[in-house]
């Protein structure tokens, strides 16, 4: 079975599910991102995101092809770049994080250790960069999939609360370099991402 790990660009955008191409949650403010879905252009407003993104910052997400078929993906920036973050009661992301926006493995590639290293992937690109931890903001009534990660998940496999809130608290892991580290806590983000994304989790506004 190979396993390939590319950068994601515009050309590869569309090798992620169609719900998550036309998903822009993160991307863009709550009114921007209403008035992309009315304009039923979402998909356009998704490409520039992207774009500006590489352009500006660099790499913010990584495809994950087995037998060169399409099997997860993982979009994550600082939160300068997601003004979606700034909605957040419990936001925002510190200075020295980058956040985690999205990640799915799609179904029939779950449990075979994908979410492990897609996770490995964009932790040694974190530090080769000069960022100390990944944070993202979780959803504690969490019940059915969606763009925000379940709290109780995220603090399952090692994210520490950083700022409470009853409903959507922010999380943080720190990105330590050791073996301990990547044995443990990438493994259980393997199975976050595996357990969580049951079902196409990413929806349109």
């Amino acid at each position: 079975m190979g396993r390939r790990l590319v950068p994601l660009t515009l050309d590869n955008l569309p090798d992620i599910p169609k719900p998550c191409r036309r998903c822009v949650f993160w991307e863009l403010d709550p009114v921007s991102g209403e008035a992309a879905v009315q304009a039923g252009k979402p998909e356009v407003e998704k490409e520039a995101w992207i774009s500006a993104v590489l352009l500006e910052w660099g790499s913010c997400g990584r495809v994950a092809y087995v037998d060169e078929v399409p099997a997860g993906f993982v979009l994550y920036a600082p939160a300068a770049y997601v003004p979606r973050s700034t909605a957040f009661p419990t936001s925002p992301v510190s200075a020295d994080a980058v956040q985690l926006m999205t990640a799915r493995i799609l179904p029939g590639y779950q449990g075979q250790g994908l979410g492990r290293v897609l996770v490995q992937t964009v932790a040694k690109d974190l530090v080769r960069r000069g960022f100390k931890a990944i944070e993202a903001f979780g959803d504690a009534a969490w019940d059915t999939p969606a763009c925000v990660l379940p709290a109780d998940h995220l603090t399952a496999v090692g994210f520490k609360t950083v700022r409470p809130h009853p409903r959507y608290p922010r999380l943080r892991l720190e990105l330590r370099s050791t073996i301990s580290w990547r044995e443990d806590v990438e493994m259980a983000l393997d199975r976050l991402l595996g357990a969580v994304q049951k079902e196409p989790a990413l929806r349109p506004l």
